[in-house]
């Protein structure tokens, strides 16, 4: 009997607390979760780029919508619409927005880094500074200034495809993505490092392989990395020995299952 009448006392405190948070909300307004009234656009012929681009302009649109509300609702002094607004401004600014399109995939493992080209050398210095700039402090970095070296490293990437900076621009891209726990897509970028400069100086293929083994779990394919890094000795010296520590204990580990 007490347990049926606590329930009960809990179900009406529910109710009043609901009606006091929900009086003018515009719950009744809400727009149903698939209306009949939205037109659905045709994308069977369209590519990821066309649908993507597309999709960037309706949400400016959308957010530039919004804010026009919300400021003829201020003018007009309409406060119980201009709440609504509001509220779904800030529901718009607080959703996550990927951007869908990947350069290192995009651009293919054939490029070549071939040529020198100041636009391309001043977008790089630009991204360095940002990431520089972003990873300043050891623990605490800046996300935003992060994400805008990206940015800068993925339009070098885009609009410079034969400069000599994009090996160094996909490398540099894979730490921030790396730091972000974006594993695959560091991967990506560290391996076309090395395939768009076979002669990097730079550590990607023991980034690629580490990532392969300790992230993704994937052994054999790190093991192929890890041996091509242990031969070239490209990277720092406790790179290449984790390197051929991890031979090692590859090799030992497929024996004695046999």
């Amino acid at each position: 009997m007490a347990r049926i009448v606590l329930t009960a006392v809990l179900v009406v405190l529910l109710n009043v607390l609901v009606g006091c948070s929900g009086v003018d909300s515009g719950r009744g307004q809400l727009m149903p979760a698939r209306s009949s009234s939205v037109v659905a656009v045709k994308v069977a012929t369209a590519g990821e780029m066309d649908i993507v681009e597309q999709m960037a302009v309706n949400r400016q649109a959308y957010q530039q919508g919004l804010e026009s509300l919300v400021a003829y609702y201020t003018k007009t002094g309409n406060n119980l619409k201009l709440r609504w607004a509001e509220k779904e401004l800030a529901a718009l600014d607080a959703m996550p927005q990927y951007n869908y399109i990947i350069e290192a995939s995009l651009a293919g493992p054939n490029l070549k880094a071939s040529v020198s080209i100041p636009e391309a050398d001043e977008l790089y210095e630009d991204a360095l500074k940002l990431e520089k700039k972003g990873g300043k402090l050891l623990v605490i970095k800046d996300n935003d200034l992060l994400r805008l070296a990206l940015d800068r490293y993925n339009q070098l990437i885009r609009k410079h495809p034969s400069s000599d900076k994009i090996d160094d621009a996909a490398y540099r891209a894979g730490r921030i993505y790396e730091y972000f726990k974006d594993y695959t897509i560091a991967l990506l970028y560290y391996q076309r490092a090395y395939q768009w400069d076979p002669q990097t100086s730079l550590p990607a293929k023991f980034r690629a392989a580490y990532i392969l083994d300790i992230r993704l779990h994937r052994r054999a394919e790190a093991l192929q990395l890890y041996r091509q890094v242990a031969k070239e000795k490209v990277g720092s010296e406790k790179q290449i020995e984790f390197a051929e520590k991890r031979i090692v204990e590859f090799t030992e580990s497929d024996e004695g299952e046999h």
